[in-house]
């Protein structure tokens, strides 16, 4: 899979929040809460329209790690479901396998998630899985494969969860390092600060 030349850290900083989740760019933003480049810490210039919307599809393309094709490939097959569209872009992408492992804490970021799908550490209904884009639906379970549940990576991650997951659609076991697809979650349970309604603007020029 192809890589944006452009630094994670740099990204962080031109949308001046932790799209992409790691806490070590919470660290980042706190030492540097401008933008990168030689005029970062002046005024902002005031984007038109298109480039706002430009900018909300950009963040969450980076967000969850896809390149241009895929992401107009989800925002098609969301356009073709039921409901808003711009609501099932986001249950699309939040129900890949890579990001349900991450938002059970399974990996620091998205990007690390990612990587240990690919490297076939996770189980989906008792099944190895190592496809990222993988749709997991209803009632899937999710876990460690038994060779991986020493990973450092892994169990540190999983020590930043303190008490009962916030995330009403996902129910986390972390002595057995297994994780349930409650729901495909509603808008409002996302916890997401972005306006999916600017990418579907865009597109509909």
């Amino acid at each position: 899979m192809a890589k944006s030349q452009t630094t994670k850290g740099k990204i962080v900083r031109k949308f001046g929040e932790n799209i992409f989740g790691n806490p070590k760019y919470d660290r980042l933003l706190n030492r540097k809460p401008y933008a990168p480049g030689q005029h970062g810490q002046g005024r902002r210039s005031k984007l038109s329209n298109y480039g706002t919307q430009l900018r909300e599809k950009q963040k969450i393309k980076f967000m969850y790690g896809l390149l241009e094709k895929q992401f107009k490939l989800n925002f098609v097959k969301a356009d073709k479901m039921k409901g808003e569209t711009g609501t099932n872009m986001l249950q699309l992408l939040e129900s890949r396998l890579d990001n349900v492992a991450f938002r059970l804490g399974f990996a620091p970021s998205r990007p690390a998630a990612r990587q240990l799908v690919s490297h076939k550490h996770f189980l989906v209904n008792n099944k190895v899985v190592n496809i990222p884009s993988y749709i997991v639906e209803q009632g899937d379970v999710i876990e460690v494969r038994d060779k991986s549940k020493k990973m450092d990576i892994i169990l540190e991650s999983m020590r930043r969860i303190k008490g009962d997951m916030d995330l009403s659609w996902l129910e986390l076991d972390k002595a057995k390092l297994r994780g349930t697809f409650v729901a495909v979650p509603d808008r409002d349970e996302m916890q997401l600060t972005v306006n999916e309604q600017l990418v579907v603007e865009l597109y509909s020029k």
